[in-house]
């Protein structure tokens, strides 16, 4: 594998991230919704990986509201996390990964979601969200995972009778994603 550098996305990056998300995932959803993520200031964390000074993978934090609101809890989504489908396989994922969450604890996020892999993902910490007391709007189950970037933040949630929907930002919906 060459060597990868993972660094901040810039506003120059978006044409390249348009045609990473197309190739990624076979259409124009995820590459619009970063666009959109992107233009309205939600892009919180979003980072490029560069192989050779091209962009080969990307990843992508935004805002997270609940419902009932919990103002007092710092939390982020995860998505889109892509990479091309030459790259994959290489740990380019797992690299962004890594450097996003570590970026998000910098910046003094308490958690961050994601709705993927239920395989994947538990190797950086997350853990199905039910057993943190989180619930979500896509009837994920396992594949709705949680970490706490700051141990204890959910504590008050598990004890709640109505368990909290987390939400990924408006545009997710917008997009149909």
């Amino acid at each position: 594998m060459d060597e990868i550098l993972i660094r901040p996305v810039g506003p120059a990056d978006l044409p390249g991230l348009k045609r990473l998300h197309d190739l990624a995932f076979g259409g124009p959803d995820e590459a619009r919704l970063v666009e959109l993520l992107h233009g309205r200031g939600k892009a919180v964390v979003s980072l490029a990986a560069l192989s050779q000074g091209n962009i080969v993978g990307h990843i992508l934090f935004s805002p997270v509201n609940f419902r009932p609101p919990h103002p007092d809890i710092r939390a982020l989504g995860l998505a889109p996390l892509a990479v091309l489908p030459e790259h994959q396989n290489q740990g380019i994922g797992a690299l962004l990964t890594r450097r996003g969450l570590a970026d998000c604890e910098t910046c003094g996020w308490q958690v961050v979601i994601v709705l993927g892999h239920p395989t994947y993902y538990p190797r950086f910490g997350f853990r199905p969200a039910d057993e943190l007391g989180l619930d979500n709007e896509y009837g994920a189950g396992e594949a709705f995972m949680a970490l706490e970037l700051v141990p204890h933040t959910l504590d008050g949630i598990r004890l709640q009778s109505i368990r909290p929907v987390a939400c990924y930002a408006d545009e997710f919906k917008e997009i149909g994603v």
